[in-house]
């Protein structure tokens, strides 16, 4: 049974990043203390320099040797689920090659969403307080393999869609295709180019989050990331408070670093920062309903 002083320790758990983020959205928003470049060279340097010392620094002090690998490997099954859900539904898109396009750039998207938590952050502090030191240390477990893993892999999916985006953007990729095109056309029916040619002219679609979309993210992130990290934890055989520990740290709030990465290559941002910061401010009571829940389980 879940007591008030159980509830206690999650919240005082949570206290100090509450105000640490209502600390760094008034600096921006409310005060102006930052300005929009100066938060982007922020975010580079955080990219480039912080977040690949903060990495070696916990990673260099987990003992490989003492890892629980069946909580890791019911962690990659719901990622792996996760995966084939979103490649699924970017294979069912049918349309242009731009909504095609779309859907695959909103399948990175929604994988950063219902896979990449905040393990670090939010989740040692927090299952700490709930089920104490060996949830901790099974979290960081789960964070170093994030970060040698699945970080990598959401980088890797980064620079292919930048790569491609590039490739499809450069004139001389398509020029002499659709030159050959039109001489095919034009000399066997004997045509010639019209006076004025109008050419389509391509134009970026800008998507504000609004509530549906936050709503998406919110599901993903509470409701489809726990459910896949379920059905891995049933296939590996977890059971008692381990199992009840790889379904909270499945609906932890959004991880910082995916919001990072996206914002460095400009696919989705406003999305993932949404998800950081309301996805925080109403992780609390979720957090708390899924740990007494859990606890009559």
């Amino acid at each position: 049974m879940i007591g008030w002083g159980d509830v206690y320790k999650v919240v005082a758990a949570m206290a100090p990043l509450y105000f640490a983020l209502g600390l760094g959205y008034g600096s921006v928003r409310w005060w102006r203390f930052f300005t929009a470049e100066q938060c982007a060279a922020i975010n580079t340097m955080v990219v480039y320099f912080s977040m690949p010392f903060f990495t070696f620094d916990f990673v260099v002090r987990t003992d490989p040797f003492a890892m629980n690998y069946r909580v890791i490997a019911a962690d990659a099954v719901s990622k792996a689920i996760a995966i084939a859900a979103m490649a699924a539904w970017a294979r069912t898109r049918c349309g242009c090659a731009a909504a095609k396009a779309g859907a695959q750039s909103w399948s990175i998207t929604g994988f950063s969403l219902a896979a990449l938590n905040n393990t670090l952050v939010v989740g040692v502090p927090l299952l700490d307080a709930m089920y104490g030191r060996w949830a901790q240390d099974l979290v960081v477990q789960i964070a170093v393999v994030q970060s040698m893993v699945w970080f990598p892999l959401l980088l890797m999916a980064f620079e292919l869609r930048k790569a491609w985006v590039v490739l499809a953007r450069n004139p001389n990729v398509y020029a002499s295709v659709l030159g050959v095109v039109w001489a095919c056309i034009a000399y066997r029916w004997h045509l010639s180019l019209p006076g004025i040619v109008t050419g389509s002219l391509q134009q970026e679609r800008v998507i504000a989050c609004g509530a549906g979309l936050t709503a998406l993210g919110m599901a993903l992130r509470f409701v489809a990331g726990p459910l896949a990290t379920l059905v891995g934890a049933a296939a590996l055989g977890l059971r008692g408070d381990v199992l009840h520990l790889a379904i909270i740290q499945a609906a932890l709030p959004q991880s910082i670093a995916s919001f990072v990465f996206a914002k460095e290559y400009g696919l989705h941002a406003d999305v993932l920062s949404t998800a950081v910061i309301f996805g925080t401010l109403i992780s609390l009571p979720i957090l708390i309903a899924y740990y007494a829940v859990l606890g009559f389980v």
